[in-house]
């Protein structure tokens, strides 16, 4: 594995206070757009401050958050649980998807054309949830994974219905080394015209990654070509490791 890992500059993070909206504003979201279009991937430094971490993460014992729970061993998807929050989400994770969301739409669109796509993001994720809703992509995606010692994620994409938003964000909501050991976020890359690739994202807690969820375009002599991306988690050797995933398009 390759442990380069591309991190967006950011702007005096922990002078926002509380607010994550202000600190999704001050990230130089032209940075962003060149770490993605150039591996897929990029680290946005505490964007959660250590509180809303484990006020996010304490929320995963309330069943009543969620619509749905998975026990990934029962589906070869790993070792791990997930659960899908229900609607309407809960207050952080709703205002998280809705900043994230109009920063990303217009690189989403450049993907799409560079990739010679034919869907558009419109600009807000409201009128982009009712373009999901009415293709019958009702079910809410954002989700909170739980992975205990000797837990894993395999690698994966997470595609449900025909609208797919071409990026989607995972927070850390707990300190590798403090409090787990292993665990990282592995990112890997298939190439029709070249060799494939597999990055470790390293993160602290709070950090968010915005990742490519299934594609990004490739530059060529001939214009532009896809590489295929997925990702997963590592094997956590002690400890427990909360994520928060962050999922725009909803599920059918």
């Amino acid at each position: 594995m390759n442990s380069r890992c591309f991190h967006a500059a950011q702007a005096e993070p922990l002078t926002h206070g509380g607010q994550p909206e202000s600190r999704i504003a001050a990230v130089d979201w032209g940075a962003v757009e060149d770490g993605l279009g150039r591996d897929g991937h990029a680290v946005l430094p505490a964007l959660l401050t250590p509180a809303q971490c484990e006020q996010i993460a304490g929320g995963f014992a309330d069943e009543s958050r969620f619509r749905s729970r998975i026990v990934m061993e029962r589906y070869a998807f790993g070792r791990g649980v997930y659960k899908y929050f229900s609607y309407p989400l809960p207050d952080m994770v709703g205002r998280l998807r809705q900043a994230l969301y109009p920063r990303l739409a217009p690189i989403a669109n450049r993907w799409h054309a560079a990739m010679k796509l034919d869907e558009r993001f419109p600009a807000s994720h409201d009128e982009f949830r009712d373009i999901c809703h009415a293709a019958g992509q009702r079910r809410p995606t954002p989700l909170l994974l739980r992975y205990q010692a000797g837990d894993y994620c395999c690698l994966h994409q997470d595609l449900y219905g025909d609208h797919v938003f071409p990026f989607q964000a995972i927070f850390l909501l707990n300190e590798p080394g403090r409090d787990f050991q292993g665990g990282e976020l592995l990112l890997a890359e298939s190439n029709p015209k070249g060799p494939g690739r597999a990055d470790v994202v390293h993160l602290s807690q709070g950090d968010a990654v915005v990742l490519a969820v299934n594609h990004r375009p490739v530059r060529s002599a001939r214009g532009y070509y896809r590489a295929n991306l997925r990702h997963g988690v590592s094997r956590l050797s002690h400890g427990q490791r909360h994520t928060l995933g962050i999922i725009f398009h909803d599920a059918a």
